[in-house]
């Protein structure tokens, strides 16, 4: 197993390096005492494997720390799935994607599905609406914590891919036929890291990541790329500072606020997403009150919006918990009853209100919300699977405030 995992990364490492400038790299392998490239993997794999060898024992490379970077990057697209780019030339296109997207933000998936699919019959001979199908059933699936509709996801994103590759083979300068195939790059590398195919999503986000960078060496003001550019860099630079004395590793964050700033700052269709990344920046560097005050002013624009809130409701468990408390519940009762209902969501937003409970005092409440959660029967096979290590951590709440009472 251990064998399996050291494999696994070698993989991962070397498709990185072979990525990256070799030129500028070997600059500085006489300065970091390497020998070569294979010599500068060798030792990182050591410097990985080894700290983590019983993690690893334990679940190969599926639970590999380290392997929050790829999840992290993925956070891009999961949290929301819609993005754009700057006016599409064709005003009918350009009308369809905002207000399909914008239904997306606003929760309403039904709406945002017809409006792909008028776009993918009227526009054929793009792929837009074939990706903004798929990544419309992702949203609506990774809101309500459903099992995703993988057949009609991979099919979409499939022949969407064809047809970006056709396109950009007839003109490569085409910054529109770049921007098709980084989203479905990345739409892929995403349902990749959902299905824990850990190098697949890794060498497909790479790619995706590399589409959204020619975009912008076409076209710099293209802030769709800095916001997928700038996603990427940060949660990369957050994740290898143990590997800082690496030759080809530099720490980017800065640079990828920097990039969030200007897309929110821009008109963009997408700059709802470059908030909500910099949200869980802000709450990730324990900067708490700006994560309170992106998050409100992005709620001006799009009140009520589930993703919005789940950030914001985050940032306050630091600075006001019974606001937390508040917030989660207000998550909790926008759900509607009996639709789309795994009980997953209602399990993790009444455990994370019961945590709130416990930390402020009111142990009987939180005691309440876990006999609650624990109650609860006939879990779907996908729920139980998805719930596990979170029943596990209700339990052990309940045990700690059954021995305070």
């Amino acid at each position: 197993m251990l064998e399996t995992a050291r494999l696994e990364l070698y993989k991962t490492i070397q498709f990185f390096i072979t990525k990256c400038n070799v030129k500028l790299i070997t600059k500085n392998f006489q300065v970091k005492g390497f020998l070569s490239l294979y010599e500068c993997v060798d030792v990182c794999i050591k410097s990985i494997i080894q700290p983590c060898s019983h993690a690893i024992m334990q679940d190969a490379f599926g639970n590999l720390p380290r392997c929050r970077l790829i999840i992290a990057f993925f956070i891009f697209y999961i949290i929301c799935p819609s993005t754009s780019a700057q006016d599409y030339p064709d005003n009918k296109v350009d009308s369809l994607l905002k207000h399909g997207i914008i239904n997306i933000v606003n929760q309403d998936y039904k709406s945002a599905g017809i409006i792909f699919e008028k776009l993918n019959s009227g526009y054929p001979e793009i792929p837009l609406g074939k990706i903004y199908l798929a990544a419309n059933k992702i949203a609506e699936a990774f809101d309500y914590s459903e099992q995703f509709d993988e057949e009609f996801i991979s099919n979409n994103l499939e022949s969407a891919r064809e047809q970006a590759l056709i396109l950009l083979d007839k003109d490569d300068k085409n910054i529109w036929y770049n921007y098709f195939i980084a989203l479905v790059e990345g739409y892929t590398a995403y349902f990749e890291a959902l299905k824990r195919n850990w190098l697949s999503a890794f060498s497909t986000g790479f790619n995706s990541v590399s589409s959204f960078e020619n975009c912008l060496e076409l076209d710099e003001h293209f802030y769709e790329s800095k916001i997928a550019i700038g996603t990427f860099a940060y949660w990369k630079s957050r994740e290898t500072e143990f590997l800082s004395w690496m030759p080809f590793v530099s720490d980017d964050r800065e640079f990828a606020i920097r990039q969030l700033v200007i897309a929110i700052d821009s008109a963009s269709y997408n700059r709802y997403l470059a908030m909500n990344s910099l949200i869980w920046i802000y709450i990730d560097q324990q900067d708490y009150q700006s994560a309170i005050t992106l998050a409100k002013k992005a709620l001006t624009e799009f009140p009520g919006t589930r993703l919005f809130k789940r950030g914001l409701a985050r940032a306050y468990e630091q600075v006001d918990r019974n606001e937390a408390i508040k917030i989660y519940s207000d998550i909790l009762e926008s759900y509607p009853p009996g639709e789309n209902n795994t009980r997953v969501n209602e399990i993790v937003l009444k455990h994370k209100i019961a945590q709130q409970y416990a930390k402020t005092g009111r142990n009987e409440e939180a005691l309440e919300l876990c006999d609650q959660i624990l109650s609860i029967n006939n879990l779907s096979e996908f729920a139980q699977d998805k719930l596990e290590s979170r029943l596990k951590r209700i339990r052990e709440l309940r045990s700690e405030l059954m021995k305070q009472n």
